[in-house]
C-alpha cells in the first residue's frame, strides 16, 4: 500500500490486487498507454488525460507530473516508511546532511564530485592534504551535491564549508 499526497493537499491510498489498481480500496477503471520518454495517455471516467513525468526525486521520495499541462507534485510513502513513521523511527532514517566542513586546515588536492551529482554514503567527495598526509573526505549519507565552495589547490581553514547538499 502506498500513501500518495498530491500538492500537499489531497491524500490517497493506492494498492494493487492482481492486475487491478485500487484507489482508496476501490478498483480503479483506467486505461493507460505508455509512449516512452516519460509520456503516457490515460482514459479515466471517459475522459482523456495526457501525462508527462517531469521530475523524480528518489531521495526525498516525490515526483512532479504534468496532466494536460497542469503540474502536480506527488509525495509517495511506501509500507516501510509508514511502518517506520508508526514506530517513531522515521526521523532517524532521514540522516540528511546539509554540508561538509573541513575537519582541519589544509590544501584541497582533488575534488571527486560535481554539482548536481547524486552520491551514496561512503562515496569519495574530495582529497584534503593536511600535515603532509592525504585525507579523503567521504559522504556521511546519501544525497545530492548542491554547491562546491572550493576549487583544487585552495587552502582551507578548519570548519570551513567545502560542499553543500540539496
Amino acid at each position: 500500500m502506498y500513501k500518495i499526497k498530491v500538492n500537499d493537499k489531497f491524500n490517497f491510498d493506492v494498492d494493487t490486487k492482481g492486475e487491478s489498481i485500487l484507489l482508496n480500496n476501490k478498483p480503479l477503471d483506467v486505461s493507460i498507454r505508455d509512449f516512452g520518454s516519460n509520456l503516457s495517455h490515460i482514459i479515466y471516467n471517459n475522459k482523456s488525460f495526457n501525462t508527462e513525468i517531469v521530475e523524480i526525486n528518489k531521495i526525498e521520495k516525490f515526483c512532479v507530473i504534468k496532466v494536460n499541462g497542469n503540474r502536480y507534485k506527488i509525495d509517495i510513502e511506501d509500507q516501510f516508511e509508514q511502518l517506520l513513521k508508526q514506530m517513531g523511527l522515521d526521523k532517524l532514517v532521514l540522516n540528511k546532511v546539509a554540508e561538509i566542513k573541513a575537519p582541519m586546515p589544509g590544501l584541497v588536492l582533488a575534488i571527486k564530485v560535481s554539482e548536481g551529482e547524486e552520491v551514496k554514503k561512503g562515496d569519495n567527495l574530495l582529497v584534503l592534504e593536511a600535515m603532509k598526509m592525504e585525507n579523503i573526505l567521504k559522504s556521511p549519507a546519501d544525497g545530492v551535491i548542491n554547491k562546491i565552495l572550493v576549487k583544487q589547490n585552495d587552502k582551507v581553514e578548519k570548519n570551513q564549508i567545502l560542499i553543500q547538499f540539496k
